[in-house]
């Protein structure tokens, strides 16, 4: 464990018999962290929604799994502060009821140890204590450790379900202000079905990756092809924001071996875990999966002492000069910046490395193309022109780094639908000053 301020809070935690009375201690004008994901403790949310006595207390988190109806609650209650957001906070920050910071994932941690955000208290989602007095923060590591060690009073849920992992993960039972005792499942994330879409995507990024490479795949449609179309290379390993059930399989199934790592070898290496039972039950008490800070697990420069680092993340449009918008729709945000500039510049410092954006060709039932002359209004540029590297869609694949503007263009075209294309070159044509007959 990290050594940290919550390593020095010894004194016997109060238990509450309920989680209404867990959150007793929270007042007024206080900010406090939430933990997320699987590990997002709705009794304690719920509970501090029934408050009526509280104003002006700023929630500070990642993605939220469930429901939250500190959203509903009167105005000047509650403010929440998403530094990644999920669809169950999309319309509170569009409509100005919840904010988001846009910040690397690699930058919380810093910013709650140095007080630039500073935390007065610390809502998490813990296992039950071992022999050691030692409880885990679960699933989700992430920026929780960070906060667990930041904040003066940490107010828990204790799940005797909740998977006891490793890595550094641990939290003294001594180091709690209150907790509550709870015994229920963690929020699930169900895997989506498969389309042809995805499909093909997968394959083409699964014929990018060589034995031996040391993977960055994160959770959704287009991560799951890729991950189920692995089966037949080997001694891949895993160094990783997060990954969901089907890394379950490869590791299983012999195809990750973490042999060739620099950093953590032998281990797989994440700050946090979403999926099903299967990958609860797969981390728990597992001493070969390590979970980090998101800090450490999104370090670049110790990403790039992995050799072979293939970085796969997503993109809501990338434009004809390589421009990447992924954490926003126009204005509206969509998702949040998140850990992937971090691997996308870590696998591009990386001996081997790949980095690759991969999204379908299409939008909207095929309305629209996610290939793009120009950015919407208010897009966000996640990865800049500068950082990027390999795009692939479900019409092949096109490495941009080393290319000019115009050969980026007509490479990026030849990934768009055949339906864009001609629209798409003329654009291009305009925009780059050239003739099409040329």
């Amino acid at each position: 464990m990290s050594p940290s301020s919550s390593t020095t809070r010894r004194h016997s935690p109060r238990i509450a018999t309920s989680a209404d009375e867990a959150v007793a201690p929270i007042r007024s004008g206080m900010n406090v962290f939430v933990h997320g994901a699987c590990m997002t403790s709705t009794p304690l949310l719920e509970a501090l929604a029934r408050r009526t006595d509280l104003e002006n207390v700023r929630l500070y988190h990642l993605h939220l799994a469930g429901p939250l109806p500190h959203l509903d609650a009167p105005p000047g209650r509650f403010r929440s502060i998403s530094l990644f957001t999920g669809a169950n906070l999309r319309g509170a920050v569009g409509d100005a009821r919840a904010d988001y910071m846009p910040v690397f994932l690699s930058d919380i941690a810093p910013m709650f140890r140095s007080g630039v955000i500073r935390l007065d208290a610390a809502i998490l989602h813990l296992s039950p204590p071992d022999k050691h007095g030692l409880c885990t923060l679960g699933t989700s590591v992430d920026v929780a450790r960070a906060a667990a060690d930041s904040a003066p009073m940490v107010i828990a849920e204790i799940n005797r379900r909740a998977p006891r992992t490793h890595g550094a993960a641990a939290v003294p039972f001594s180091a709690l202000h209150t907790c509550f005792y709870s015994d229920r499942p963690l929020l699930a994330h169900e895997p989506e079905p498969e389309s042809p879409v995805n499909a093909r995507i997968g394959e083409i990024v699964a014929g990018l990756i060589e034995d031996g490479s040391c993977l960055q795949v994160g959770i959704g449609g287009i991560p799951d092809a890729v991950l189920a179309r692995l089966g037949d290379k080997r001694d891949l390993g895993v160094h990783t924001e997060m990954f969901s059930d089907r890394m379950a399989d490869l590791v299983e199934g012999g195809v990750v071996t973490n042999r060739f790592k620099s950093v953590h070898p032998g281990r797989l290496t994440t700050s946090f875990v979403a999926g099903t039972q299967r990958i609860f039950d797969f981390v728990d008490d597992n001493p070969l999966v390590e979970f980090h800070g998101a800090d450490r697990t999104n370090d670049t420069a110790l990403i790039r002492k992995n050799e072979r680092v293939v970085a796969v993340n997503s993109a809501i449009e990338v434009d004809l000069t390589g421009q990447v918008c992924a954490d926003s729709i126009g204005h509206r945000i969509f998702s949040g910046i998140g850990g992937q500039m971090d691997f996308i510049r870590g696998a591009a410092l990386s001996p081997g490395g790949k980095p690759i954006i991969a999204l379908p060709a299409t939008a909207a039932g095929g309305k629209l193309s996610r290939i793009t002359a120009q950015l919407q209004d208010g897009a966000g540029v996640v990865t800049t022109r500068g950082h990027v590297h390999w795009i692939v869609t479900e019409y092949g694949a096109a490495n941009l780094h080393g290319k000019t503007l115009r050969e980026r263009g007509e490479a990026l075209i030849a990934l768009a639908h055949p339906d864009f294309r001609a629209e798409l070159r003329k654009k291009l044509a305009a925009i780059r000053h050239f003739d099409l007959a040329g």
